[in-house]
């Protein structure tokens, strides 16, 4: 069981620490409690909100996320803990020393599967995917040829429609999709540091002003996973974040994918990707751990009929 994604959208409550049990108190009075063993990540989506320095370090000791939202939906800070593995040290170091042709090989890796992902997807959604899987195969190391742009483009357009641009600033399914991609982006940010890397020392990704540039990395594979969701609400004719809509995007963190010993929840899998990625960087193995194929066990996502 993966764990649970305390998200907080009312102005003026408190979160507090109370033996071992995040407290939510609103005008003086316990209003929710939640045993901080049981905490994968909390999500504060409102301003005014008050928070106790004993919580937030209790948080950090146990390797939660803790994620500030904007406007839209969109992330606009992360807060994680600085040591949350006995090794850090020793991880951070090697993954400093990681040669470019090493990481160039590991990006291909994960945008093959990315791409593979994709071809997936469409295939449920009834659309041609000949494209994808052509375009997966002319990946070089380091994706030279940007072919995860290309296959971006002819994804988003047969995915969503012709009329469809991906934007954070936008309603709608954009917004849908920024919430998933939140929620997706803490949870591994979350294996990162529970693995003892540091999340900022990228394979790729490379935005100066980002914190969080490996997180963006890993999850690269994994966002179809998101976008199926997106595409199966959009639709059945829903484009609104309402509290039903975020729990079934929340609720794909649980939905199993095949690893190599078995079936295993999506949050659970990017733990095994960021521990395979230590791995490398320590020169005890020379790829990443991901799922094969690179699809959910669909019928956990409790979708409607696709094509």
């Amino acid at each position: 069981m993966t764990g649970r994604i305390i998200e907080i959208t009312t102005p003026g409550r408190s979160l507090h620490l109370d033996r071992g049990f995040l407290t939510i108190r609103e005008n003086g009075k316990s209003v929710g409690r939640v045993p901080l063993d049981d905490i994968d990540a909390v999500i504060a989506a409102t301003p005014g909100l008050y928070w106790s320095g004993n919580l937030l370090s209790a948080l950090a000791q146990r390797s939660v996320a803790i994620v500030l939202i904007g406007q839209n939906f969109a992330p606009i800070a992360h807060i994680l803990p600085l040591a949350a593995h006995h090794n850090q040290g020793n991880f951070m170091q090697a993954q400093a020393e990681c040669s470019m042709p090493v990481k160039k090989r590991l990006w291909a890796q994960l945008i093959k599967a990315k791409i593979e992902a994709q071809a997936h997807v469409l295939s449920l959604a009834g659309q041609a995917n000949e494209r994808l899987n052509h375009l997966k195969t002319e990946v070089k190391s380091g994706d030279t040829t940007n072919r995860e742009a290309a296959a971006a483009q002819y994804y988003w357009r047969h995915l969503m429609g012709h009329e469809f641009r991906r934007n954070r600033a936008e309603i709608g399914a954009n917004a849908l999709l920024n919430y998933g991609y939140t929620i997706l982006r803490a949870a591994t940010a979350r294996a990162i540091v529970a693995s003892g890397l540091n999340p900022s020392l990228s394979l790729h990704h490379a935005s100066n002003g980002e914190a969080l540039r490996l997180a963006d990395d890993l999850m690269e594979p994994f966002r179809p996973t998101i976008d199926l969701t997106v595409y199966d609400l959009v639709k059945s004719g829903t484009t609104q974040l309402t509290p039903e809509v975020k729990a079934k995007l929340v609720a794909v963190l649980e939905v199993d994918f095949i690893m190599k010993n078995g079936h295993t929840p999506l949050s659970h899998a990017l733990v095994r990707l960021a521990q395979s990625l230590a791995g490398v960087y320590l020169k005890e193995q020379t790829g990443l751990a991901l799922p094969s194929p690179m699809r959910p066990v669909l019928d956990q996502l409790a979708l409607g009929p696709h094509g």
